[in-house]
């Protein structure tokens, strides 16, 4: 397999990688890592370790996912060659200068931090991508998420008035809900009954009024 990638698609990888801060290494056996970069003459360059993002052990070759700034769908999955650089070599201060420079809220000291307690990979893409544009794998990519040791199984969060408390709280407010409807139905009712017995008195005195004159004549 040639190291060399095809033209359109040194191109488009160039362009994604310049664009996307964040790219996914997919290590064999492991899930993917996300991890955020700076793109540099066809290298993409991660630092890794306390204080920064976590990789874990990297092969000599690893395969970069690369998503699409627009869709947030694949875009290229190429293989990649990895290379840990040594403190204080050109290559890793020219890195260092740049991810210095692309870091959020990076700190004085980052680069003796960064050469005493950390690690930074140069990820070299190479050969025919696994993935491109007309040309992906069926699946949907769906990975297991990782593994952690959070867990509620033995404890529950603390909740106002508890979980029961919370129910019976609900519970009441729909009865009430409840009663006062049925209070007002029931006042309706009783005005609705008092108009008609209202009316009908009327009637009655009516007719009681136009009997009584029939009999004056």
């Amino acid at each position: 397999m040639s190291d060399q990638l095809p033209a359109d698609v040194t191109a488009l990888l160039s362009e994604a990688m310049k664009k996307t801060g964040v790219l996914w290494v997919d290590v064999e056996g492991d899930r993917p890592w996300p991890v955020w970069h700076v793109w540099d003459d066809g290298a993409a360059y991660v630092v890794s370790g306390p204080g920064e993002q976590p990789l874990p052990w990297l092969p000599k070759e690893v395969r970069l996912v690369v998503k699409s700034k627009d869709t947030g769908g694949r875009l290229l999955t190429v293989p990649a060659h990895t290379y840990v650089l040594a403190p204080e070599s050109d290559t890793w201060v020219r890195a260092a200068d740049l991810l210095k420079a692309s870091r959020l809220n990076a700190v004085d000291d980052c680069f003796t931090r960064w050469a005493n307690q950390c690690t930074i990979t140069a990820f070299l893409p190479f050969g025919v991508p696994l993935e491109r544009p007309g040309s992906y794998e069926s699946g949907s990519g769906r990975g297991q998420p990782p593994r952690t040791a959070a867990t509620t199984t033995s404890w529950r969060p603390w909740h106002w008035r508890g979980r029961a408390g919370r129910a019976a709280a609900k519970a009441h407010r729909q009865a009430t809900r409840d009663a006062k409807q049925a209070a007002q139905t029931q006042a309706t009712e009783r005005a609705q009954g008092q108009k008609q017995q209202e009316a009908d008195r009327r009637a009655a005195q009516k007719a009681a009024d136009k009997a009584a004159r029939r009999r004056r004549r």
